[in-house]
């Protein structure tokens, strides 16, 4: 805050502070987190995605929701269920936080699978056999969404409760103070004079 009352570049853009640092991140859980992201992403891509379905017919494309669950059958829509359900543990990992709010962290993994799925989708367009599906968006994200709330708390307080906590040294208890002598200062004593024998005048 500047003296006329306007504030910063930094505090209009909201940077953090030293005063508010940023959440730490625990290295090896996000390097676990992006490998398992980039192997279900590759997993989903080559057995779902961009392989062609050899169908001699195929639905129009639906840009209605839920209007294609008519026609499917149960397994179907569980299938899509958990066609991207593991981001809902991944992305929070890859992000590696383990004391992140559930919900600002519900919010990003919901946002990010939506991408994910929306991109998939549209390409798997492209695939000869599938065709574009809005319902196939809807039910991953669903998916995601419910795999995150049923497992990412409880995980993040399990590791958060597993983790050593390190031990702040205890300081060494200060040494007692020596007592105070007291002196009782009194009126100087006189010292016994040691006199001589007069002697005899000799004549």
């Amino acid at each position: 805050m500047q003296r006329d009352g306007t504030r910063t570049r930094d505090e209009r853009s909201g940077a953090r502070t030293r005063n508010r640092p940023a959440a730490a991140v625990h290295r090896p859980l996000r390097t676990a987190g992006l490998a398992g992201l980039t192997c279900h992403l590759a997993l989903v891509l080559w057995l779902v995605v961009l392989r062609p379905l050899p169908v001699p017919w195929v639905y129009d494309t639906n840009l209605t929701p839920l209007a294609s669950l008519r026609s499917s059958t149960g397994w179907q829509v569980v299938g899509e269920f958990l066609l991207l359900a593991p981001l809902g543990v991944l992305l929070p990992l890859a992000g590696g936080r383990l004391r992140a709010p559930w919900l600002p962290s519900f919010l990003r993994t919901t946002g990010a699978s939506a991408l994910l799925a929306t991109g998939l989708e549209f390409l798997s367009s492209w695939t000869p056999g599938h065709v574009l599906n809005v319902d196939h968006i809807l039910l991953a994200v669903i998916g995601v969404a419910i795999t995150h709330l049923a497992l990412v708390p409880g995980l993040r307080r399990l590791l958060r409760d597993r983790r050593p906590r390190v031990r702040m040294p205890v300081p060494a208890p200060a040494p007692a103070p020596a007592p105070k002598v007291t002196t009782l200062v009194g009126p100087p004593v006189a010292r016994a004079r040691a006199y001589a024998e007069p002697t005899p005048p000799t004549r």
